[in-house]
């Protein structure tokens, strides 16, 4: 048998007292670390205040708030307002690149506008198209709202809208009436025909002539020719050597309504050409205010209004040709003003 074998009891022994001594020291540690956690002062000087440190800055930085912190723009010595955070803007001269530019001392760099007018708006003149610029996305350039006298900043304040009414085109109706038949005094009844570029016929029937005074078109016929136009009478007139009968038509269309033609009767219709007559529209564009892509369209002798879905409406399309409008504007004194639009090409 072995060692072991033979002195059980005494390696029992020792083993119990080792385990003991063991458990002991552990234990008197644990107690120390308890002790240590729970010291009033980690540096372990012990202490009764219980107060935060730097606690009183929270008061301090709460009394900041109540304290007016906007930024207030100063001036320099002269007058001019100083930026906050660049100071008076300063430029050079592309001929002398070491000589410093002061504006309001300086030459106009962008006649006729002064350089005080930058500098008042705030806008860099900086740049060689700087009067071309846009500053506010209203469609005027700076030129065009200095010589206005409107705000270059705000797109709500801007010259005559006017001025950036573009012409596109007409959209014409080409039409003829023609009287037919031989008034008299007795019986002044008379015939009409219609025709027109659209391809629109419109006669009366020739067994019910059409009495003065009164509505013709009134059934059966298209649109543009319906109700439009009023017989008022003829009149016999001495020409040369001829007696012509001019028949009196009055038009009833909305904006034309009142306008009196005379048509000689039965005119030969290699003339037809000289008694022609247009319904015109003009074809638009407002090149302000983000408008340029939308078309709108105006007929003759109707008012409207810029933008063309406000209000009041202060222009009157007085006359409409292939290659120019004429606008007559109602100024706010009740005077008018007429504006002639060439095509845009």
């Amino acid at each position: 048998m072995s060692w072991i074998s033979d002195h059980y009891e005494k390696v029992a022994l020792a083993g119990t007292l080792v385990a003991a001594v063991a458990l002991g020291y552990t234990g008197f540690k644990m107690r120390s670390s308890v002790e240590k956690d729970f010291a009033d002062d980690p540096k372990g000087g012990g202490s009764d205040n219980v107060s935060i440190k730097d606690g009183d800055k929270v008061a301090l930085a709460n009394s900041s708030y109540l304290i007016d912190q906007r930024w207030v723009q100063g001036e320099d010595g002269e007058g001019r307002p100083v930026d906050l955070f660049t100071g008076v803007p300063l430029f050079v001269d592309k001929k002398s690149p070491k000589k410093p530019v002061d504006l309001p001392k300086s030459d106009d760099v962008h006649p006729p506008i002064p350089n005080k007018w930058w500098l008042e708006n705030r806008i860099d003149p900086g740049f060689g198209d700087s009067p071309q610029r846009d500053e506010d996305s209203d469609g005027f350039t700076n030129l065009e709202e200095f010589e206005a006298n409107t705000d270059p900043k705000d797109s709500s304040k801007h010259p005559n809208l006017i001025l950036k009414l573009a012409y596109l085109g007409d959209e014409s109706v080409k039409w003829v009436l023609r009287p037919n038949g031989y008034p008299t005094a007795a019986t002044p009844d008379i015939n009409f025909e219609y025709n027109d570029t659209k391809r629109v016929r419109v006669k009366n029937p020739a067994v019910e002539p059409i009495k003065p005074n009164t509505l013709f078109f009134k059934e059966d016929a298209a649109k543009e020719a319906k109700g439009r136009f009023k017989y008022l009478g003829f009149e016999n007139r001495a020409e040369g050597e001829s007696n012509i009968d001019y028949i009196k038509v009055e038009d009833q269309k909305p904006n034309k309504k009142g306008m009196v033609y005379e048509i000689p009767a039965n005119f030969r219709l290699d003339n037809t050409a000289k008694f022609t007559k247009y319904d015109r529209t003009a074809k638009l564009s407002l090149e302000a205010l983000g408008l340029g892509s939308q078309e709108f369209k105006v007929e003759e002798l109707t008012d409207f209004a810029l933008p063309k879905d406000t209000e009041p409406k202060r222009f009157r399309m007085m006359e409409v040709s292939p290659s120019r409008i004429v606008v007559r504007e109602t100024l706010e004194d009740g005077s008018t003003k007429l504006h002639e639009i060439a095509k845009r090409p």
